[in-house]
């Protein structure tokens, strides 16, 4: 059996999410090899070999996949399937985007968001928000599969992986990179940081969430927020945590203000332990929390960055 892994990466640098994947894949069996489709990313082919429990790296180098687009590397990773028995991506913006073609272009049924391995065809992913969780068992002959992180510990990059060049060139010719808006921030990635600290739409406003940034700094944190925080316009989509935000499992989390919904909770009650700081004794995210405060986040915050 063999297994394909896509990396995430962003030309310069491999994303730990894939030593995530890769450990994914390990649990399924067979020989693993990594795909890094990118424009002058040989550092990355290089980083990847290092993976432990890879075998091979192929390297795809051209400017058609400088972004990364879905129309072109869908094509490129269809015309790899046929070497390998499963095709698993992470569950981020890239592998969601082009996996589903795959599947599509394959057609076989795609297996998504998995947080468990039970065998070469059989997993567990999360349904219903969260809520429940279903083992999936595959019947295709090619398993098209996104991993969710959060279930996995990234494997050692201990490894010496041979590294191929591939001449292929899949050019769609049906899109075009035009721009992209990042936010710069001197503070962790949402989705790596080992602390996070989050508020809902009990700061009552985005001005209100600078009473986060004392706190986060002291604790090296990211800052995250509730869907009804984004929604009411406090801050930014990308600081959203929750089932249509960020999936993130750190290892410490404190929820400011959160209420707890089902979609919230989907996205980060995988986290070590989790912290709760909300006036409502009956909220939801109490349920989850490790620790609880019920007071006031106005009187609370500034004693706990003091006393930090």
């Amino acid at each position: 059996m063999s297994v394909l892994v896509y990396a995430e990466h962003d030309n310069q640098n491999l994303k730990i999410e894939t030593l995530k994947t890769v450990a994914a894949a390990q649990a399924m069996g067979g020989e693993i090899t990594i795909l890094v489709a990118g424009h002058n990313c040989q550092a990355v082919a290089e980083q990847a070999a290092k993976t432990n429990g890879v075998s091979k790296v192929v390297i795809a180098d051209n400017a058609a996949y400088e972004h990364q687009l879905a129309e072109n590397v869908s094509l490129l990773v269809t015309e790899l399937a046929r070497d390998y028995d499963h095709i698993v991506a992470t569950a981020l913006t890239t592998g969601k985007n082009f996996m589903p073609r795959v599947a599509a272009l394959l057609d076989v049924a795609q297996v998504s968001d998995i947080i468990g391995v039970e065998s070469e065809d059989t997993f567990v992913r999360p349904i219903y928000a969260g809520n429940a969780i279903a083992t999936v068992k595959s019947l295709d002959s090619k398993k098209v599969i996104t991993v969710r992180t959060t279930g996995f510990d990234a494997v050692a990059a201990d490894g010496s992986a041979e590294i191929v060049n591939l001449d292929t060139v899949t050019d769609a010719g049906t899109s075009s990179y035009v721009s992209e808006e990042l936010t710069v921030s001197e503070r962790p990635d949402l989705g790596a940081a080992s602390v996070i600290i989050s508020g809902g739409r009990g700061m009552q406003n985005g001005d209100n969430f600078k009473l986060l940034e004392g706190i986060a700094d002291k604790l090296g944190a990211a800052i995250g927020a509730s869907r009804a925080a984004v929604d009411a316009g406090f801050v930014p989509n990308d600081m959203q945590v929750g089932q249509t935000g960020k999936i993130v499992a750190p290892d410490l989390y404190i929820a400011v203000g959160i209420s707890g919904a089902i979609q919230h909770l989907a996205g980060m009650k995988d986290s070590k332990v989790i912290v709760a700081i909300n006036k409502d004794p009956e909220a939801p995210i109490f349920q989850v929390a490790d620790y609880g405060i019920v007071a006031d986040l106005f009187e609370a915050l500034p004693e706990l960055e003091s006393k930090l």
